[in-house]
């Protein structure tokens, strides 16, 4: 037989030593506990001052058997390098959290459909309630996954092709705002450094991009294609340097406009005074970029809480409504772009 044991050695409290100092009984500590409602004020806060005084904390697993539910959410991601993941995932946790809530990360193998497959098949081994996919490639579309029946879902990023609740930012209205901006400040076309071909993200993005061009008709210029990262920026960047004719550069996150600006500042190219630069994500550092850099800001904590909040609420038994929830967007304007140069 083993005993219970908290972190110091000692044995860890039971509900019969909480239940005998708030002078109740165990039924009624159990009820306080799973957070049943048939409980006077009085008695909850007696039993809850209990329970802190002398450090017990209910069983997790007990709970689940008696309830049906794990209070625990799963997260099945991509990649934990990108910044709008971190902050999404830690927007999550928060609220998880706030809800009395654990959440069980299943970070993807790689980006392939066994990949996906595998973060799937994990998932039914996982003793969750509801599980929250966060999106950054087509693969999902293509990979033969199998959901465990019954699980509530939201999906975060999605392809729009998701049978399930969906929460994102306006990518669409972002780059509609960052390209028109350079318009409005006179440069008669806008050039774009896109994101991965694989990530719906920099698909909107681009698509976004070209139709404000032709919707001003403006000459819609080649495509220069990067990977979210500053190096990719930054090649980009030699090439755009060494082109007078272009004077605008729509990057897709700020990592690349950041890789760009080291170009420009190798190769003398002056920002903003013969090259706009605008940025997506709105990064911490971005404004201590040089020049501080104009980007599209995203509230990856909105988008977090929004998810954590859609899934409770189908885990309450909320009906399924497979829309996306889009979160706004704005532009953030700094010292990186001016109008072009005369």
């Amino acid at each position: 037989m083993t005993t219970d044991l908290s972190a110091t050695g000692r044995r860890a409290p039971s509900m019969a030593a909480v239940a005998d100092a708030a002078g109740v009984s165990m039924q009624t500590v159990s009820r306080v506990a799973r957070g049943f409602d048939n409980v006077s004020p009085d008695t909850r806060e007696r039993v809850q001052q209990a329970m802190a005084s002398l450090g017990y904390r209910p069983n997790r697993a007990a709970r689940a058997l008696r309830s049906g539910r794990f209070r625990t959410i799963g997260v099945i991601m991509f990649t934990l390098a990108s910044f709008g993941n971190m902050r999404t995932l830690e927007a999550i946790a928060d609220a998880a959290g706030a809800a009395d809530f654990t959440i069980t990360l299943l970070p993807m193998a790689s980006r392939t459909e066994e990949g996906v497959r595998s973060a799937f098949s994990r998932l039914h081994e996982q003793a969750v309630d509801g599980v929250v996919i966060i999106i950054e490639s087509h693969v999902i579309d293509t990979a033969e996954v199998a959901l465990p029946d019954g699980v509530p879902m939201v999906v975060v990023d999605s392809t729009g092709t998701t049978e399930h609740p969906a929460i994102d930012t306006d990518q669409t209205d972002g780059a509609r705002l960052a390209t028109q901006h350079l318009l409005d400040l006179g440069h008669d076309t806008v050039w774009h450094v896109a994101g991965p071909s694989s990530s719906y993200s920099a698909a909107r993005r681009l698509a976004a991009w070209q139709t404000t061009l032709e919707r001003a008709g403006r000459v819609v210029p080649p495509v220069f294609r990067g990977d979210w990262n500053t190096s990719s920026g930054y090649r980009a960047g030699l090439e755009i340097a060494r082109r007078p004719e272009i004077t605008a550069v729509f990057a897709a996150n700020d990592q690349t406009a950041l890789g760009i600006l080291r170009a420009c500042h190798e190769l003398g190219r002056t920002v903003p005074e013969s090259l706009s630069v605008v940025g997506f994500d709105d990064s911490p550092e971005s404004d201590s970029f040089w020049p501080p850099l104009t980007t599209v800001h995203q509230s990856f904590d909105e988008v977090g809480r929004r998810a954590v909040s859609t899934l409770l609420a189908q885990i309450e038994g909320a009906p399924v409504v497979a829309t996306t929830d889009l979160v706004p967007v704005r532009l953030v304007e700094r010292a990186s772009t001016a109008p072009p140069p005369r």
